[in-house]
């Protein structure tokens, strides 16, 4: 695995009352959505926060990683690009980004550009209204534009992770959430965990928050998904998820002594 960084403007200023923000993008022969998506990230974000971008190149056999690269040292923002010896799927790319990124808050967002940048921002709005340590927001793709086949099995998949989960989310596929670094970083690890985040992170006892978000068509390459991995493989996960909530059992502090500020 190999690291590439690139950082143009000064580094992370805390000044800001906004927390610092890494916008991780998993990818996979995206090399005709990258340089279009890029922009419109920069776009969205600067100069009104200060963010970087880390993109992990799982296993690409295109240009995706160069052309991401050349579009940062164009515009000039911060880049990460994390490189997959092979394809290892949407959930290790994530982990991987988080695990690099050095914002204190995550946005996930799909690298084929179906997620609109410009809905970054109401994310973070809803993100600073939170009071809790540990927190989800995430997107709801209420005018979905896939085809309505693609749309009936996410709705059965959705009705089947509700029932038995009952996270809150109407949208578990939507690549689009925000969430504290160090949420993710307390999770149990899986493949497929993606699609659980709202509710591992409820596990923990945080706070789930829903907005809705545009859709946009894919507008070069191909889905990486099938019918079989998008709606039924996810039933054993869901068992998984239900067995780790199942022993969840977060303790309540009444109260904390540290010597510390004696010694």
């Amino acid at each position: 695995m190999h690291n590439y960084q690139i950082n143009f403007p000064a580094p992370f200023s805390d000044d800001s009352q906004i927390p610092l923000i890494s916008v991780v993008l998993p990818a996979k022969n995206e090399q005709g959505n990258i340089v279009a998506l890029s922009r419109e990230i920069h776009a969205s974000l600067s100069p009104e926060y200060s963010f970087e971008v880390v993109l992990t190149d799982d296993g690409s056999d295109d240009n995706t990683a160069e052309l991401a690269i050349n579009i940062a040292e164009e515009v000039g923002y911060r880049l990460q690009v994390i490189n997959h010896s092979r394809s290892y799927g949407q959930s290790a790319a994530l982990a991987s980004g988080i695990r690099h990124a050095k914002g204190n808050w995550i946005i996930t967002s799909d690298a084929d550009g179906q997620n609109d940048p410009a809905d970054y921002s109401i994310l973070i709005n809803e993100a600073l209204k939170i009071t809790s340590q540990h927190f989800c927001v995430a997107g709801y793709r209420k005018k979905r534009l896939d085809s309505a086949w693609v749309r009936l099995q996410s709705r059965i998949a959705n009705k089947i992770r509700q029932s038995l989960l009952h996270d809150g989310v109407p949208d578990s596929g939507c690549g689009l959430k925000l969430f504290p670094r160090e949420t993710f970083l307390m999770l149990p690890y899986f493949d497929h965990m993606h699609r659980f985040l709202p509710a591992l992170i409820k596990r923990i006892d945080g706070d789930v928050v829903v907005c809705q978000v545009r859709h946009r068509d894919r507008t070069a390459g191909v889905s990486n998904y099938s019918a079989w991995n998008r709606a039924w493989v996810g039933i054993i996960d869901i068992i998984g998820v239900m067995w780790l909530r199942s022993r969840a059992g977060q303790p309540v502090i009444s109260k904390v002594y540290s010597s510390q500020d004696q010694i």
